[in-house]
């Protein structure tokens, strides 16, 4: 997965780089094919966004399907940590949509007695 960090405005902090490696590449446990993800910083000069002065939107490409998320916060790691719940929430959604359900009870399952 390549993970690509654009910023509008913005300087990130000094770890955020290794934070957002380290979620985007736990999301790959979910067997759902991402090629590329792009995560995008925008800080608002604005004195009255205090709150939410940044803003992360984060787009997978590839053959997979589309996510993205949005999301603000006070500094751009906080905004990050709530865009990457809003991606990793979409992404269960498809695997458990993919997922097989195919239970089988005891009485159809096959016994084996040539022990």
């Amino acid at each position: 997965m390549n993970i690509i960090i654009h910023t509008r405005h913005a300087e990130l902090a000094s770890d955020f780089k290794s934070i957002t490696e380290g979620k985007l590449h736990s999301m790959e446990r979910f067997s759902v094919v991402i090629d590329r993800i792009e995560v995008e910083v925008i800080h608002e000069a604005n004195p009255r966004q205090g709150k939410q002065s940044h803003k992360v939107i984060i787009t997978s490409h590839g053959s997979g399907p589309l996510l993205r998320a949005e999301a603000t916060g006070f500094n751009d790691v906080a905004a990050f940590d709530d865009a990457i719940k809003s991606i990793e929430l979409q992404i269960r959604k498809i695997h458990e949509r993919e997922k097989s359900h195919d239970r089988q009870s005891l009485r159809t399952m096959k016994v084996n007695l040539s022990e």
